[in-house]
C-alpha cells in the first residue's frame, strides 16, 4: 500500500492532517507528495506492507517527505 499524508498548519503552529491518498506505486505517490508539498505544511510519502483484512501491519517505509519534516519521518526506514 502506497499513501501520501499532508498535514496544514493549524492554531500554535500544530499539524492537522488531511485526509490520506491512497498511491498505485512509488512513483506516483512522489510525484502526489511533490505537488501537494506546494501548498502544504508537511507532506509524507510512505510504503506499508499487510494485510487488511486481519490489520496486522509492518512498519512504514518512507518514500519522500516535504516541509517541516519531523526527526520520527527523518529516522524512519526509506524504501
Amino acid at each position: 500500500m502506497y499513501v501520501v499524508q499532508s498535514f496544514i498548519a493549524g492554531k500554535r503552529g500544530q499539524l492537522q492532517a488531511d485526509s490520506p491518498i491512497q498511491a498505485n506505486s512509488t512513483a506516483h505517490a512522489r510525484a502526489v507528495a511533490q505537488r501537494l508539498a506546494v501548498r502544504k505544511a508537511l507532506v509524507v510519502a510512505f510504503q506499508r506492507e499487510g494485510d487488511p483484512k486481519t490489520g496486522e501491519w509492518e512498519d512504514a517505509k518512507l518514500i519522500d517527505a516535504f516541509g517541516a519534516v519531523p526527526d520520527e519521518v527523518r529516522e524512519m526506514e526509506r524504501i
